[in-house]
């Protein structure tokens, strides 16, 4: 009897503790992978405000890519890579608490702001188009009234409101968790080719049903964009401020932005940037916006019309300027 249980106490360990050690194999094994995507593929200068991390590609235009929330430079490029083919080139920058980028004094968005400037110094550049994606819009805001000699045009892609009264976060615990944990952001990632749908929806504020009835293409878009989230511990920091950010509505001196302005978003946002969208286009003298019907927070099917109606706004301002 004793033989019997000392048996079957031995198979279940084996049941548990032998997936656990495999899945705990993959885990590393896609952590040391994602380290290593990361590295050598960016840059960092001393600024006044801390160490700013930055990276740059493509030739021609300068453009000044600003990432959203769980972000980086890598995000930054990864959701410009529909500019690539375009001559354009792309400046990426981490915000600080992102990747390697460490700030010296107190975070705000502001500060944030004044900080693109050092980095666009040293690539040489004197003006800049911005775009700034979701959470990326506060600092891109904040860079076009603190700055508007650098800044020639602004497009704000999905930009992020602030929280409704009572709502902490954006996806509630499940996002608290991540936050918190590589592996939980690691089994998001990976759980997302299997329930895009599900995961797509909690995580990038769209429906499921515009994920499930998405392209090949799209779904493993939204995929890597999941997956490219670790290690998560590393954008922990810039995570945290962008939810003060967005839990604190604060003034913003609009109207005092000179620049072109264009706006993006859809309205099935679930995340309620259209709102933020027309808000933005109408509290600026020269805002347009342009809201789509469907295509959630992560643009789902709409990559190609937004890709030619950035390049629409951003070239017809160029031959303005040109003009002028």
């Amino acid at each position: 009897m004793i033989v019997r249980i000392g048996r079957a106490l031995t198979l279940l360990a084996a049941l548990v503790v032998v997936p656990a050690l495999a899945l705990r194999g993959l885990f590393l094994h896609d952590m040391d992978g994602a380290r290593a995507r990361l590295a050598g593929q960016s840059e960092t200068i001393e600024t006044a405000f801390g160490r700013e991390e930055f990276a740059v590609a493509g030739q021609g235009e300068p453009i000044l890519v600003i990432h959203g929330s769980a972000g980086g430079f890598d995000q930054g490029l990864e959701m410009s890579a529909l500019f690539a083919n375009s001559l354009y080139q792309r400046i990426a920058p981490s915000r600080f608490g992102y990747l390697g980028s460490v700030a010296r004094v107190p975070l705000s968005t502001a500060m944030q702001a004044d900080a693109y400037v050092p980095v666009l110094d040293r690539l040489g550049v004197d003006q800049v188009d911005v775009v700034g994606i979701s959470a990326g819009a506060w600092s891109a805001l904040d860079f076009a009234i603190r700055h508007p000699e650098r800044c020639r045009a602004l497009v704000l892609v999905v930009p992020a409101d602030f929280l409704p009264e009572g709502v902490s976060v954006h996806g509630g615990r499940i996002t608290k968790a991540m936050i918190g944990s590589d592996f939980v952001a690691w089994a998001a990632g990976r759980l997302m080719p299997l329930m895009p749908g599900t995961v797509g929806s909690v995580m990038l504020g769209t429906d499921e049903r515009v994920i499930e009835g998405a392209s090949r293409e799209e779904k493993a878009r939204l995929t890597a964009l999941m997956q490219h989230l670790s290690p998560i511990s590393a954008r922990h920091t810039g995570m945290q401020f962008d939810i003060e950010t967005a839990a604190t509505r604060h003034p913003e001196a609009l109207a005092s932005i000179t620049c072109p302005v264009l706006t993006i978003s859809t309205d099935d946002d679930q995340f309620g940037t259209g709102r933020r969208a027309r808000e933005i286009a109408n509290a600026v003298g020269t805002g347009h916006a342009i809201v789509y019907p469907t295509g959630g927070h992560a643009l789902v099917g709409r990559q190609e019309v937004l890709r030619r109606d950035v390049e629409a706004f951003l070239g017809s301002h160029h031959v303005a300027a040109q003009r002028r």
